[in-house]
């Protein structure tokens, strides 16, 4: 029997509402489904009587998850299932939700594609991302959008390499190294250039360069990045890898490499990127 885990962010789906709606559906066309909303953001709606397993020994025998939230939910929830192989449904529930397949009053389609034993399947290239302080790994991580490293309140020298080759080194806020799917976010922001998600390539784009000869660079997907911050001075650096944050100290390097991680996303809408990206990020 098919088995769907759904998992909604409960401050975006109050009180599990709609997500108990999807749940109490597909149940009743005979699919094992259970609920798994994210334990570290549960608030003070939650239904007391909810059953909360554990996301990840549910993912060990999913055929489907079904993430409900903003673009943040869905970063989080390619990161838990990537290990996995299990392919995930998005529908969105916050504001721009550019990452989603699906809108909230989608319901219907929902339980249509879950209840479907084929859909088409887009793999999205992610990235490996560790500290080295000392030649020792002392963060280790994997993003589907990106790494950013970056200063404070202080320009920060900045150097980066490709299998140990300089491409640039300039002052400025720091930089980012993205995937396709990142291109959208931070990257975008920054100046860097739009690609299709499904592309496998990274991206190295400067933040705030003091400079007018810096540009973005995209890379082939085989590339071992390699970012060294300059924290001396006493300025203080961080490392944000699709949201999250680790102190960076002086010397310390970021490597950034081709994950054999994918993150595997249900394509359930007929728009392409171009028209995602005219209607979600273009100005009204």
């Amino acid at each position: 029997m098919k088995k769907i885990v759904l998992c909604p962010n409960p401050i975006r789906d109050p009180g599990l509402a709609y997500s108990e709606d999807i749940l109490s559906r597909l149940k009743a066309r005979g699919i094992d489904a259970v609920l798994c909303p994210h334990h570290h953001i549960i608030d003070k709606r939650t239904p007391v009587c909810v059953e909360l397993p554990v996301l990840q020994e549910e993912l060990r025998t999913a055929d489907l998850l079904i993430g409900f939230g903003g673009d943040g939910t869905i970063l989080h929830l390619a990161r838990v299932a990537a290990p996995y192989q299990v392919p995930i449904l998005t529908v969105n529930m916050g504001n721009k939700g550019f990452l989603a397949e699906l809108e909230r009053e989608d319901a219907e389609k929902v339980i249509e594609i879950a209840a479907s034993e084929r859909y088409e399947i887009q793999e999205r290239m992610m990235l490996d991302v560790s500290v080295l302080r000392g030649g020792r790994a002392v963060c280790e991580e994997f993003a589907l959008n990106d790494a950013v490293v970056r200063g404070t309140t202080r320009l920060v020298d900045i150097e980066v390499l490709a299998d140990r080759q300089r491409i640039t080194r300039f002052a400025g806020d720091g930089v980012i190294v993205s995937t396709p799917t990142g291109s959208t976010a931070y990257s975008m922001s920054a100046g860097g250039p739009l690609i299709e998600p499904t592309a496998r390539n990274l991206t190295i784009t400067p933040i705030c360069a003091h400079s007018l000869t810096v540009r973005s660079f995209v890379l082939d997907p085989g590339r071992a990045v390699t970012v060294k911050i300059n924290l001396d001075d006493r300025k203080l650096g961080y490392l944000s890898v699709d949201g999250g944050s680790f102190e960076l100290e002086d010397r310390d390097e970021i490597r950034v490499t081709q994950s054999r991680h994918v993150t595997r996303l249900v394509k359930a809408s007929e728009r392409s990127f171009y028209e995602i990206v005219n209607e979600k990020l273009s100005e009204k």
